[in-house]
């Protein structure tokens, strides 16, 4: 009497010939197909963008059924994308109000710069790391465009923008993906904070923020962590020290 097969040798490697052949027209059946972009997402970005650029201010209420008239799109992706920035702190809910926008307080710096005192210190030790030359180039190169601005007539939103976007790149050198995460949670916020704030755009801020930049990428190019963690801690503290100068301004207002 022969053996019994042993069901667990006896089951065709996946990828094998004879796996596709058994699989054959039931591949369906174990592969399902790659997500579709959701449509909250991109509602999600669209309304994040809208509140960043400053076209809603702080306080505006955000009903629903307008939104979803403008982007001719059902409530649904609306609240999905209503929940998403009141999560990243763009958005709050108010009894009786609904959704509004943020108004981002005293308080709320203090937890956004104490948070990017914690983590970009790391950031840029481990960039210093693990960056590529293709990262130092486009760290160059943000650096390079931001003072070709300088010579201009620049805006608060063109200021802003290349202040993040350097960051953008230094985030993504260091090969962190949890702290890259916290980091876009974080951003839309400082780009709030950098908008609010009456020195961005100034001929001082741009000073300021090419002459910090390169300190942070001449020690992440030299390969040394402690250099470019000490220049990180230094860059947070004035930043949060400007920005929160304003908040003194506007309260002795």
């Amino acid at each position: 009497m022969s053996a019994k097969p042993d069901p667990e040798t006896s089951l065709p490697l996946i990828g094998s010939d004879t796996a596709a052949r058994a699989l054959g027209a039931d591949v369906s059946s174990v592969l399902t197909p790659t997500a579709p972009v959701h449509l909250s997402d991109t509602v999600t970005e669209r309304l994040r963008r809208t509140i960043v650029e400053g076209r809603f201010s702080p306080g505006d209420r955000l009903r629903e059924e307008q939104l979803a008239e403008a982007l001719h799109v059902s409530r649904g992706p609306i609240r999905d994308a209503l929940r998403e920035l009141e999560r990243e702190g763009l958005v709050v809910r108010r009894r009786n109000r609904g959704a509004i926008v943020a108004s981002l307080s005293r308080a709320d710096v203090q937890e956004v710069y104490s948070l990017r005192l914690a983590i970009e210190p790391l950031v840029c030790e481990w960039g210093a790391q693990n960056a590529n030359e293709q990262d130092l180039r486009e760290m160059e190169a943000v650096i390079r465009d931001f003072a070709d601005l300088a010579t201009t007539a620049t805006s608060a939103h063109d200021a802003a923008d290349a202040d993040l976007r350097f960051h953008d790149v230094v985030y993504r050198a260091a090969g962190h993906k949890r702290v890259q995460r916290l980091w876009q949670d974080l951003r839309p916020q400082v780009y709030i904070f950098l908008l609010a704030r009456k020195y961005v755009g100034t001929a001082d801020f741009r000073d300021i923020m090419i002459a910090n930049h390169e300190s942070i990428l001449a020690a992440i190019t030299a390969r040394d962590p402690e250099r470019a963690r000490l220049v990180a801690v230094q860059h947070v503290q004035a930043s949060y020290s400007r920005v929160i100068a304003d908040f003194d301004d506007l309260d002795a207002d």
